[in-house]
């Protein structure tokens, strides 16, 4: 059962002859974002770590579907945010295939794990959640460019509120100080201060950028919370989440409305909750820090310096 009905994405628009990449969308919110989507007429492309997780999730969208008249297309792509060789064949492979990006929605995340270090040596939740997206935008904004208008949404959090608000570059792996809630506020943190930037960056380009909290939704996010917390903690906050809070089709309705939404298409830089623009806490529109973690950023994703992202490939599409 819901006990409210937050406000819903109400834009009539198709997405027919359109592309749309979504990250982490063989389940929960990116499911849903992907099937809308797909409902609408675009190409999707689901760019997920799961070859077999993302056949099953297409099986599914298809036979919901079932009987819709004008459908899209459904493609799988293999991304493991966490290891930038991954993220930069995923990106290849798409900039090989797909002659136009209308909409990208970085969505993919993970959620209170222990401490671990990914493959490139950089803390799990940053890298994941902010240091893979950043890389797999830039390699493939030259498209997004030549395709604009276009928008690109990002998936935050509520949790950008956790912990000392801080990105502590001296400390990029939280060695001093390291807490599964800390580490993934800041990611989330990450994901506004990386919108705000960019969006910054493509001022006058016709893409615009969206930062999108989705609510606390009933998914398979807390899917390492009894190792962090302690053993039953998944079994509660889930049973919490199922009667209590979102379910994964409303925590995708401020993603389609970014996405979308006409009114929206005048907008980039902002946060959204519900549907609405609000105001984050003032640590995510520190102009200075978005700044350094933009530099520091390029410097660990090593973005080759043959690439400029911000020029827009020549050509028709």
């Amino acid at each position: 059962m819901e006990y409210f009905l937050p406000n819903r994405c109400t834009s009539l628009a198709r997405l027919d002859g359109k592309t749309v990449v979504v990250t982490g969308c063989n389940t929960g919110i990116g499911k849903e974002t992907a099937t809308e989507f797909y409902k609408r007429g675009a190409r999707v492309i689901m760019a997920c770590r799961s070859a077999s997780r993302t056949q099953d999730a297409i099986e599914s969208i298809k036979n919901q579907t079932e009987g819709d008249n004008n459908v899209g297309e459904l493609v799988f792509k293999h991304l493991e945010l966490s290891f930038l060789a991954s993220v930069r064949k995923c990106a290849k492979e798409i900039l090989h295939t797909e002659k136009r990006i209308d909409i990208l929605v970085n969505n993919a995340g993970i959620m209170m794990c222990p401490k671990t270090l990914s493959e490139n040596g950089i803390e799990l939740h940053l890298a994941t959640n902010h240091l893979g997206h950043f890389l797999f935008t830039l390699l493939l904004l030259p498209r997004i460019l030549k395709s604009a208008p276009a928008r690109i949404i990002n998936v935050t959090s509520l949790a950008h509120k956790w912990g000392d608000q801080k990105m502590h570059f001296d400390d990029i792996n939280l060695d001093k100080d390291y807490t599964p809630s800390g580490a993934y506020g800041r990611s989330k943190l990450a994901n506004i201060l990386f919108t705000m930037e960019l969006a910054k960056r493509l001022n006058g380009t016709g893409v615009t950028v969206y930062a999108v909290n989705p609510g606390i939704v009933h998914t398979e996010l807390s899917r390492f919370v009894d190792q962090t917390i302690f053993p039953g903690a998944s079994w509660l906050y889930n049973s919490f989440t199922k009667i209590a809070v979102k379910t994964p089709r409303q925590g995708a309705q401020t993603t389609l409305h970014c996405a979308l939404d006409e009114n929206c298409a005048g907008e980039s830089g902002l946060y959204y909750s519900d549907c609405k623009v609000l105001e984050p806490e003032p640590a995510a529109k520190d102009e200075e820090v978005s700044a350094q973690l933009w530099d520091t950023s390029c410097a660990f994703v090593n973005l080759e310096p043959s690439i400029d992202p911000f020029k827009p490939e020549s050509g028709d599409l």
